[in-house]
C-alpha cells in the first residue's frame, strides 16, 4: 500500500514540475491532460502527507518520553499519542478505500464493440439485444450513445456494432461487461423446441486523447469507399465510408454510418486510439501477473463471462458465480445488481492484495 502510495506522490511532484514547463504549457492537449492527472491525485497524496506528519509526531513524542521522566509531562505526552494514532488510523482506511476505489480510467468515456460470434443468425440477433439492453442502461444512467459503425445481417440481426458512451461513471459500470456473451434458447427457426447455444464477443474500451495515443500519418493507410445502407432513400452515393489500416499493428477500423467522409474519418480515428490504448495496456497487464489476480474478468474476448438461460429465465455470471431470475429485467438494461456485485468482488480481491 505505502510503495503504491509513495509512487503517487512522485508522480504529483514530477506532474507539478512538467506543468510549469513552458513547453508544456504551450501544448493545450498535454498540459489539460497532466492538470486534470494533477488533480486526480491531489486528495490521496495530501491525505498521505498528513499521515507522514502524524507519524513524524508520534515518533518525536515516543523520544521525547524516554528522555523525560515528569509524570505530569508523561500523562500528557501519552494522550497526545493515543489521539494521533487515532488519526493516523483513520486517515489509513481513508486512503485505502481511495486506492481500492480507484479506477485508472475513471474520468474517461468508452467505446464498446460487440461482435457476432458462433450460431450464425442467432448470433446476430443477440449481439442486436445486447445493444439494445445497453443503451437502455446507458438511458437509466443519463448516458449519451454515438453509434458510430454498424455491420447489418440478414434477420434483422448484426455482425457487429461499434459505438461511444459519454457520461460521469460510464467506464467503471461499463468495464465488466468485455468478454464472450452465451445465449441459450430456442431459435424462431428451429422446428423441433431444441435449445440453441450462440454467442456475442464484447470489448469495452477507454476513449485515448491524443497525447496518449500519438498516431503518425506515415504508420497509417486510409480507404474510402461507398458504405453500404438500407436501401431507398438511404443509399449513398458518395465514398463516404472510411477504414483505417494501422500498418505497425495491423489494427483495422471501419466507419460507414456517417454520410460525411470526414465525420467517419474522425470517428475511426477515435476508435482506433481506443484499440492501440487498450493494445498497451492489455501487454501491460499480462506483464503484470499480481494485477491480474485482483481483477474480476481479464478482460480478453475469449473469456466466458456471462449466460443468458431463456427457458429458466436465467443471467449467470461466471467470474463471481452469480445467479439472478430476472432476465427480462436484464435485457431491459437493469444491469445494476450484477455491476455491484462484481465491484463489491474486485474490491475484496484488492483488499486482499493490498494485506
Amino acid at each position: 500500500m505505502f510503495e503504491a502510495l509513495e509512487e503517487k506522490r512522485k508522480r504529483y511532484k514530477q506532474l507539478q514540475g512538467l506543468l510549469a514547463d513552458p513547453e508544456v504549457v504551450k501544448d493545450r492537449s498535454a498540459y489539460s491532460k497532466y492538470a486534470k492527472e494533477l488533480s486526480s491525485l491531489s486528495d490521496m497524496v495530501n491525505k498521505y502527507e498528513q499521515y507522514l506528519q502524524l507519524q513524524q509526531e508520534v515518533e518525536k513524542l515516543k523520544k521525547m518520553l524516554k528522555e523525560k521522566h515528569e509524570a505530569e509531562f508523561i500523562d500528557m505526552a501519552k494522550a497526545e499519542i493515543s489521539t494521533l494514532q487515532e488519526k493516523t488510523s483513520s486517515i489509513k482506511k481513508q486512503l485505502e478505500e481511495q486506492l481500492l476505489t480507484e479506477e485508472p480510467y475513471a474520468d474517461k468515456n468508452i467505446i464498446v464493440e460487440i461482435r457476432a460470434g458462433t450460431g450464425g443468425l442467432e448470433a446476430g440477433l443477440f449481439a442486436q439485444e445486447l445493444f439494445r439492453m445497453y443503451s437502455k442502461f446507458a438511458q437509466k444512467n443519463n448516458w449519451k450513445v454515438d453509434v458510430m459503425n454498424t455491420s447489418p445481417q440478414e434477420g434483422g440481426g448484426i455482425k457487429e456494432i461499434t459505438f461511444s458512451a459519454e457520461g460521469k461513471g460510464v467506464y467503471r459500470k461499463f468495464k465488466y461487461e468485455s468478454g464472450t456473451h452465451r445465449v441459450q434458447r430456442v431459435p424462431v427457426t428451429e422446428t423441433a423446441g431444441r435449445i440453441h447455444t450462440s454467442a456475442a464477443t464484447v470489448a469495452v474500451l477507454p476513449e485515448a486523447e491524443e497525447v496518449e495515443v500519438k498516431l503518425d500519418p506515415k504508420d497509417l493507410r486510409i480507404d474510402t469507399f461507398r458504405s453500404s445502407g438500407r436501401g431507398g432513400q438511404h443509399v449513398n452515393v458518395t465514398d463516404s465510408a472510411v477504414r483505417i489500416t494501422h500498418l505497425p499493428t495491423n489494427i483495422v477500423v471501419t466507419c460507414q454510418d456517417e454520410r460525411s467522409q470526414h465525420k467517419n474519418k474522425n470517428k475511426a480515428m477515435k476508435v482506433l486510439r481506443a484499440r492501440l490504448l487498450d493494445k498497451i495496456d492489455w501487454d501491460r497487464k499480462r506483464k503484470i501477473s499480481v494485477d491480474r489476480k485482483r481483477q474480476i474478468g481479464t478482460g480478453d474476448r475469449s473469456e466466458k463471462i456471462r449466460t443468458y438461460n431463456f427457458p429458466d429465465r436465467r443471467v449467470t455470471d461466471h467470474r463471481i458465480g452469480l445467479t439472478i431470475h430476472k432476465l427480462e429485467s436484464v435485457l431491459e438494461g437493469d444491469l445494476d445488481e450484477i455491476v455491484f456485485a462484481l465491484l463489491k468482488a474486485e474490491k475484496k480481491l484488492k483488499l486482499q492484495g493490498i494485506k
